[in-house]
């Protein structure tokens, strides 16, 4: 596990609310000196604790009105084809292989209710391998920046 300090644990925080922040507007929020927030920023890269700077898109504005978690239990033997099968589809977007009830879970944006339908039961339940799924729409999100604090305890 990679040695860091409260100050690039206040930079990941505030890297991983906005990425887009200027170093000056980081270093003035944080009141730490520019020249040495950019070299930690330099410094996490190098150590691969940032892996990449990137966006977040909105998918709603793009039409994308409906977003599902589908789980899915699927004959093991037929694993590496069922996952290859899967990133095939039109509006796939990430798969995790879990503990618990499901083998792995898809998540999965569509259109609309019609096209999820037709997602799920046209191309998922006609993967070969796969034996079951089940199918969760999201029906509102919260989220918040990950707050990377200190392994301190206060007290």
């Amino acid at each position: 596990m990679a040695k860091i300090d409260d100050l690039d644990l206040t930079i990941l925080s505030e890297l991983s609310a906005d990425a887009s922040i200027s170093v000056p507007k980081l270093s003035q929020k944080i009141k730490v000196n520019p020249s040495v927030v950019y070299s930690r920023i330099k410094r996490l890269v190098t150590r691969k604790l940032i892996q990449r700077f990137t966006i977040v898109v909105n998918d709603i504005e793009l039409g994308f009105q409906v977003k599902a978690l589908v789980g899915i239990n699927m004959d093991s033997k037929k694993r590496d084809g069922v996952i290859d099968a899967l990133f095939k589809i039109d509006g796939v977007r990430e798969i995790a292989e879990v503990t618990g009830r499901f083998d792995i879970l898809v998540t999965l944006y569509a259109h609309s209710l019609d096209e999820m339908h037709r997602i799920v039961s046209e191309n998922i339940g006609k993967i070969d391998g796969v034996l079951s799924s089940e199918s969760f729409i999201e029906m509102k999100t919260r989220e918040k920046a990950m707050p990377y604090m200190s392994s301190k305890q206060d007290g």
